[in-house]
């Protein structure tokens, strides 16, 4: 007999004592996978949170967030100072516009509020023959009233407020918040520096309007075609329509004019002295510079004491399988002295006997590992859910002030810090990967070697007349 053959055989010597083994070694190797992959999971959010929210911030004209109106636009101009800036990657302008469907006239469309430009007088309303994706709800029929009464003595007529439309005129392929935008069929809109007719839409806006990719629209009177779709992950981001920036500047007559401006810094650690310098710049009566992700630091530093965790989680796991490799391995030398020695005696070589060892450890091993796959699988999501959960609260109550918190005038997927980092911060994706698999496989099976090598080497002490001297 092979010494493959007689490893495996020996494996299963003893049903009882193999089955026991095998689910200790299932429970330690399922533990260390699913450590494994809640760490890869949290190092892949906390690259997603610096790259996507962590090191941008947002510029507006000076008091553009009130309702008093704010003071001068920003303008090209005012984008090529900010990306002057030491530390500056990128700089991303973006045009807000508020497209009121064509029929709200005749249902006693209140107005919005703020006048044409809204909320800071930096959005502008224009008609369209889209239909709103959502309802008003209660808040805004109860901001949109306007107060109205019948001049006629009679009761108050009641009137009908449909939310607008937002649309966002953007120079790249990202949200207000600086997200890149997930289009989820069909295509981007090409170049973003050019004017276009070509505009992508919400999911739900597009559902409501019964519009694919190809279809048509109208806004001010000029056809549009939907180039492709995006999710925003919420129902009021994806009512919601973008174009490029020039389309949007030229749609609402202000073609030098921007909203907003978002800039990326090159890391998180130079965040708060870009946003001075920013500031300097670009003036303090001229433009404000706001962090909407304060919060972010923390909840980061948090995230990264998870990866902690579980990585030292993850090596105690390793360690367990190896003790019960070693221990078990121990036990079945002594119990085969009398096997060993036989072998010994008929001529077989020290390597081959400790080979069959080696081998019979990782038969278990193979079979703890298939099993400790599974509970890995089943486990790793849940295991990442409650490391992060309590990340997200904290996170959430350290987000920024101001209006709509967060990112102001953040747009389609923005919505205040919950809308971008903490959204991305509580939607850990802990899946077992191949490659993690792998990896974690890959140690599991050194471990087990390392684990099988000492009893292997105690075999050489074994003297064969000793053994048979004592029978």
């Amino acid at each position: 007999m092979n010494v493959v053959a007689r490893s495996i055989g020996n494996a299963f010597r003893n049903w009882i004592r193999t089955t026991a083994v095998v689910a200790v070694l299932a429970v330690a190797i399922g533990l260390a996978l699913a450590m494994l992959v809640s760490n890869q999971a949290v190092e892949s959010k906390v690259g997603e949170l610096n790259a996507s929210v962590g090191t941008v911030l947002t510029v507006n004209p000076a008091g553009g967030q009130g309702f008093d109106g704010g003071g001068e636009p920003l303008t090209s101009a005012t984008a090529k100072t900010a990306a002057a800036v030491p530390e500056v990657t990128s700089v991303v302008a973006t045009k807000q516009l508020r497209l009121s469907p064509a029929s709200s006239s005749s249902t006693g469309q209140a107005a919005v509020p703020g006048g044409p430009g809204g909320f800071g007088g930096q959005g502008t309303s224009v008609s369209t023959s889209l239909q709103p994706a959502v309802a008003a709800g209660t808040l805004g029929n109860r901001n949109n009233s306007g107060g109205q009464t019948s001049q006629y003595g009679g009761t108050a007529q009641t009137r009908t407020f449909q939310l607008p439309i937002t649309a966002t005129g953007t120079g790249a392929e990202v949200d207000s918040s600086g997200k890149a935008l997930n289009i989820t069929s069909g295509t981007g809109l090409g170049d973003y520096t050019a004017k276009s007719t070509k505009a992508l839409l919400g999911t739900t806006l597009a559902q409501k309007n019964n519009l694919t990719v190809g279809s048509t629209f109208t806004i001010d009177g000029t056809t549009y075609v939907v180039a492709g779709l995006f999710d925003a992950g919420t129902e009021f981001g994806n009512n919601a329509v973008y174009l490029t920036l020039p389309q949007a500047q030229a749609v609402a007559g202000t073609p030098d004019e921007v909203s907003s401006l978002v800039v990326t810094v090159n890391s998180m650690e130079n965040v708060d002295a870009t946003r001075t310098a920013l500031q300097t710049a670009l003036g303090s009566g001229k433009a404000d510079v706001t962090q909407g992700t304060r919060g972010l630091e923390t909840a980061v530093s948090s995230l990264k004491s998870v990866q902690n965790i579980s990585l030292i989680a993850f090596i105690a796991s390793l360690a367990t399988a190896g003790l019960v490799i070693l221990f078990i391995m121990i036990l079945l030398v002594r119990e085969r002295r009398r096997e060993i020695g036989v072998l010994k005696a008929i001529g077989a070589p020290n390597r081959t006997i400790g080979l069959q060892f080696v081998l019979e450890s990782l038969v278990l091993v193979v079979m703890g590992s298939v099993v400790g796959a599974m509970i890995a699988a089943f486990a790793s999501n849940g295991i990442a859910a409650a490391l992060v959960s309590s990340n997200t609260s904290s996170a959430s109550t350290g987000r920024a002030g101001g209006p709509g918190g967060g990112f102001p005038g953040g747009g389609p997927g923005g919505g205040g810090f919950l809308g971008g980092a903490g959204a991305l911060l509580s939607s850990v994706n802990a899946s077992v990967s191949p490659g993690v698999l792998g990896l974690g496989l890959a140690a599991v099976f050194a471990v087990a070697v390392l684990g099988s090598l000492v009893p292997a080497l105690l075999t050489a002490r074994i003297r064969p007349i000793e053994v048979l001297r004592g029978e």
